[in-house]
């Protein structure tokens, strides 16, 4: 079962309600599509925020075009592909991400600057609320996936695509769409969309880890997981403790408060 793919059952009725005007019928018929759209929006766009605001847009969209929605055809296609749109629109718009300088290797007096930042340290994690399966028909297994596809390395090397090489992985890859149907979503050809997906495939193997989090997580197991957790903490009570008093052995108790109420980089 790919990501997401839980089946939805669509009501003609609240279909024609939709059509009609009625905005609780359309919440209605687009509400178990919701979590699933948000996922995809992260996966493009690599913020849990601008996925909100394209989850909005998208079912803007879809409201105002409900009107030119084929009867008979399926709804979740038709709402990934104004989703997909919505993304691309959005990366298009994006302007160039700035880097704080803190977030840049410290250089001495007389130093020039250090080298630049790589990595996409902008990335945002997908919040664990926001996971599950949108009805008790899924597996466990299906749960696993979706949470592997908005795990942060795999977001982080889909960010490496180009829009629209990124747009074919996740739909064909993650969401099981048919070539043909990525095609229409993307207004190209299916020999383009085989193309993209040759070279996304192959840019993303060359960043992922061997393992993902959540295969790492189930074989190490919950006993072995709250064991780490436990030695995770008290080393950094440890390491903590050893700053504070460092800190206050140079007599600098003002640089040493503002260490204590959360600017850890203080304390190095």
């Amino acid at each position: 079962m790919s990501a997401d793919a839980t089946p939805v059952k669509q009501s003609p009725r609240l279909l024609a309600a939709a059509r009609g005007g009625d905005e609780r019928a359309f919440g209605a018929l687009v509400e178990p599509h919701r979590r699933e759209l948000h996922s995809h929006c992260y996966r493009m766009l690599g913020s849990p925020y601008d996925a909100d605001d394209a989850l909005q847009e998208t079912l803007l969209r879809a409201w105002r075009g409900l009107a030119g929605f084929e009867t008979g055809r399926p709804l979740r296609p038709w709402l990934y592909r104004i989703a997909t749109n919505v993304c691309l629109d959005a990366i298009a718009k994006r302007p160039k991400r700035v880097l704080p300088v803190d977030h840049g290797p410290p250089a001495g007096a007389g130093e020039g600057p250090g080298e630049p930042v790589v990595e996409l340290i902008w990335l945002e994690p997908y919040p664990d609320e926001a996971l599950g399966p949108e009805s008790g028909l899924a597996a466990p297994e299906a749960r696993y996936e979706q949470r592997e596809s908005v795990e942060l390395a795999f977001v982080v090397a889909l960010q490496h695509l180009p829009p629209t090489q990124r747009a074919v992985l996740i739909l064909r890859d993650v969401l099981g769409f048919s070539a043909r149907e990525v095609a229409e979503s993307l207004g190209t050809t299916v020999a383009a969309v085989n193309s993209s997906m040759q070279r996304a495939q192959k840019t993303v193997a060359e960043r992922l880890p061997a393992r993902s989090q959540h295969q790492t997580l189930r074989e190490l197991g919950d006993d072995r997981l709250r064991e780490l957790v436990r030695n995770y903490v008290a080393a950094w009570g440890v390491a903590t403790s050893r700053r504070w008093s460092r800190c206050w052995s140079k007599a600098r108790p003002s640089r040493c408060r503002r260490t204590r109420t959360g600017s850890a980089a203080a304390m190095r």
